[in-house]
């Protein structure tokens, strides 16, 4: 699933190529990827048609376009496993899995929801203090200028449960995914599944950094990208996965230490650390 850096990487460019043009049309060519949106396509059509999206924004791993003249409403994008967002010419081939169609007036380049796997999708949603209301729950991410590291690291001191099952809960501290939350472990030294109870403050804190750090730097390279389906609006696939130190490098010698990386299974993914740097807890 696409992570906080990829899925900022796709708002940067819906910001560029689709906020401010008037929507001329939406064509849904599978309603399951609009499922979750009251009043089904017509709804859809009625909100956005004549309308344009003021900006492209985020919270960790989800997107929202609000509406320049609906000022209280805003398209919710969700990726899920396999969803892109890209900005093709009208005249472009449609892709095999192109389920929504958003066309601008201006004839300029179109918008694509493809989703293979069908788990994301497309929905209006009301906005409440500028934030979708389904979203809500979700926290503040480490990227966010918002962000407060010493009230994070308090809320995570005081779940009873391992430290990589609280990076990964959204409505803890969102953006971090399963690649991010071993990377950033890595860096610390420290084995997913240490006890939150048994971490200082401080080494709370030195992890939120290393998250925080890890995401900027994936950020910088266009995101993390196995194969073709995490690609930015213009198709194209991010670099990150050659500079990763963890996740995907199972007997690959440790870049500190040299030990071979171990995959784990952790909560039905797969976990990747070092044995030697990442000790497991006693």
């Amino acid at each position: 699933m696409p992570e906080l850096p990829e899925v900022e990487v796709v708002r940067r460019g819906i910001d560029r190529w689709a906020t401010g043009r008037p929507i001329a049309g939406v064509e849904v060519r599978y309603p399951r990827s609009i499922r979750r949106s009251p009043g089904g396509v017509a709804a859809i059509r009625d909100a956005l048609v004549g309308d344009s999206f003021r900006c492209a924004s985020r919270r960790g791993k989800y997107l929202w376009l609000p509406l320049t003249h609906k000022a209280d409403l805003a398209l919710v994008v969700h990726l899920g496993m396999s969803g892109q967002v890209l900005m093709q010419p009208r005249d472009a081939q449609d892709e095999k899995h192109l389920r929504v169609r958003i066309a601008f007036a201006d004839d300029d380049r179109e918008m694509r929801f493809v989703d293979q796997r069908t788990f994301g999708g497309l929905y209006l949603d009301e906005l409440r203090s500028g934030l979708p209301t389904t979203i809500e729950h979700i926290a503040r991410d480490p990227l966010d200028p918002l962000f407060d590291a010493d009230a994070t690291a308090r809320a995570i001191r005081r779940k009873d449960t391992e430290i990589k099952r609280v990076l990964l809960d959204q409505s803890v501290v969102s953006g971090i995914g399963n690649i991010y939350a071993d990377e950033a472990l890595w860096r610390a030294k420290l084995h997913g599944r240490r006890p939150t109870g048994r971490l200082r403050q401080p080494r709370v804190r030195e992890l939120l950094s290393h998250a925080r750090d890890v995401m900027d730097a994936a950020l910088g390279e266009g995101g993390t990208s196995f194969d073709s389906l995490y690609v930015n609006v213009n198709g194209e696939s991010g670099y990150f996965d050659r500079s990763l130190d963890a996740y995907g490098r199972e007997g690959e010698p440790c870049h500190r230490c040299g030990a071979p990386m171990r995959r784990e299974a952790f909560m039905n993914r797969s976990s990747f650390r070092c044995p030697r740097c990442q000790p497991t807890p006693r």
